[in-house]
C-alpha cells in the first residue's frame, strides 16, 4: 500500500454520511413538539475531526514504517492541493453575495472573516469576535463554518512534526505520548469549557 492512499474504507463513508446528516439537521433547525429534533447535530463536526485524525495518522504512520521518514513538503502539499481550491471558490462565489446582502459594517467583518480564513485563524477570529456556534447572528457571518477548517489545518500543521519528534522514542513510546496528549486535550476541554465555552469549542489544544 502507498504511503500517500489507503485502502478504501467504506465505513468511513458511513460515518461521513452520519455527521453531515447530524450537521444539516441542526443546521436546519427541525423541531419535533417544539423541541430540536437534532440538539446534538453539531457533534457530527466532532465525527470529522475523529476521522481525520485518524486517517492522517495512519498515512503518517506507513509512510514512516515504510521509507523510515516523514516527506513533510508531500504531505503538506497533498493538503493544500485537497483543501485551498474549494476554500477559494467558496471565497470568489461569496464575495458578490455579500456585497449586495450585507451593510458596510457587516462587509467590514466579512472581509476580516474572509482573511482569517485564508490564513487559517478563523477559530481564534471567532473566539475573539465571541461568536457562538449556531446563533441567529451567525447568518450574517457565512464564513463561522471555517473555524473549523482552521483546527483541522493547524493539527495538519503541527501534528506530523509532532508525529516525527515523539517516533525518536520509539513506537511503543508515540502511541502511548499521543493517547496521553488526547487525554489531556479532553480533560483541559471539560476544565476550560464551564469558564469559556467559546475557547473550549474552536480552539486546537481542546480539540486534539
Amino acid at each position: 500500500m502507498s504511503s500517500q492512499s489507503l485502502t478504501y474504507r467504506p465505513e468511513i463513508d458511513g460515518l461521513r454520511a452520519v455527521a453531515v446528516f447530524a450537521v444539516m439537521i441542526y443546521h436546519a433547525k427541525f423541531e419535533l413538539t417544539g423541541t430540536n429534533l437534532l440538539p446534538g447535530g453539531f457533534l457530527g463536526v466532532d465525527i470529522f475531526f475523529v476521522i481525520s485524525g485518524f486517517l492522517i495518522t495512519s498515512l503518517l504512520r506507513d509512510e514512516w514504517v515504510e521509507t523510515g521518514r516523514i516527506s513533510f513538503v508531500g504531505f503538506y502539499g497533498r493538503r493544500i492541493r485537497r483543501l485551498l481550491p474549494a476554500l477559494f471558490l467558496v471565497m470568489i462565489v461569496s464575495l458578490p453575495l455579500a456585497w449586495e446582502i450585507l451593510l458596510p459594517g457587516q462587509l467590514l467583518e466579512f472581509a476580516k472573516s474572509q482573511l482569517a480564513s485564508i490564513l487559517f485563524v478563523s477559530n481564534f477570529f471567532w473566539d475573539v469576535s465571541l461568536q457562538e456556534y449556531g446563533a441567529e447572528s451567525a447568518l450574517l457571518a457565512p464564513f463561522l463554518h471555517t473555524w473549523s477548517l482552521a483546527v483541522e489545518e493547524q493539527f495538519y500543521l503541527l501534528f506530523p512534526l509532532l508525529f516525527v519528534l515523539l517516533g525518536k522514542f520509539g513506537s511503543a513510546w508515540l502511541w502511548r505520548l499521543l493517547m496521553a496528549l488526547g487525554v489531556a486535550s479532553f480533560g483541559l476541554a471539560v476544565w476550560i469549557a464551564p469558564v469559556d465555552n467559546s475557547s473550549a469549542f474552536y480552539m486546537l489544544h481542546t480539540r486534539f
